[in-house]
């Protein structure tokens, strides 16, 4: 299967590379080839719906014309989003300087150690991630020792207290009642 993976990406990254798109993933998941592009690292936006719908056409044409897999699959091309997961060093590599979370694999925690870590991604090499933890620590893991990791995206400011989402009461509502309680009483 690694093998078959391999094939697909050496088709993929051409097709990749002359969109100007990189290459993120290429995995497979029970009978679905999932194949992961992103623009460049630096690039200010993300990738358009049309730029990934000519990229799964073409990757299409070259998987049915090469038959890269042996057995029936189904093909998804797709944008890694905003919190993206993380699998290789590149990935690491890649998101230096973001927000991210990792759970460890349960044989790579000594006692007293905590296996989900949270923080900012600050190094990354070949083989080691380091996270500055929000106590200030900082910690340095193996690549391969990561069970699951990926981005953390901060989705806007924390509602103000008493100002979420269940209170739909505001000031200039109450207002209005007020107001409109004392024509009537007026009245």
């Amino acid at each position: 299967m690694a093998n078959e993976l391999d094939r697909v990406r050496a088709l993929v990254e051409p097709i990749t590379s002359d969109l100007d798109l990189d290459l993120y993933d290429v995995e497979r998941r029970g009978g679905t080839i999932r194949v992961t592009v992103d623009t460049p690292p630096g690039s200010d936006g993300g990738i358009s719906l049309d730029t990934l719908s000519l990229a799964t056409r073409l990757i299409s044409r070259e998987l049915d014309h090469e038959d890269p897999i042996t057995s029936q699959y189904t093909l998804e091309v797709t944008s890694p989003g905003l919190e993206r997961s993380l699998r290789t060093p590149a990935h690491f590599q890649r998101e230096v300087g973001k927000d991210i979370t990792v759970r460890l694999a349960g044989h790579a925690v000594s006692e007293g150690e905590a296996r989900r870590i949270d923080g900012k991604l600050v190094s990354a090499d070949d083989s080691t991630a380091t996270v500055l933890t929000s106590d200030g620590d900082e910690r340095t893991i193996s690549v391969a020792d990561v069970d699951k990791a990926r981005t953390i995206f901060e989705w806007g400011p924390k509602p103000k207290p008493g100002k979420g989402p269940g209170n739909t009461k505001t000031k200039n509502s109450s207002n209005k009642n007020t107001s409109h309680k004392k024509e009537k009483q007026q009245s």
